[in-house]
């Protein structure tokens, strides 16, 4: 089985999100259960791409309407 290497320093833990969010960690957990934040485990743990949630924040930006 063939895995991407991701460098360490783009993968981020829970709470480095929630910080980069400036979001409660019982936010980005729900987000991450509703399938709607992308994530992966590493054993019981939560982890994300950095990349990942930086393109899933741009998609949910929107232009303020005049």
């Amino acid at each position: 089985m063939k895995t991407a290497k991701i460098p360490m320093n783009e993968v981020l833990t829970l709470w480095e999100v929630a910080d980069f969010l400036k979001i409660h960690r019982s936010t980005v957990y729900r987000l991450v259960k509703r399938g709607e934040l992308p994530a992966f485990r590493v054993g019981t743990d939560w982890r994300f791409n950095r990349t990942s949630i930086e393109d899933w924040l741009k998609s949910r930006m929107r232009v303020p309407q005049e």
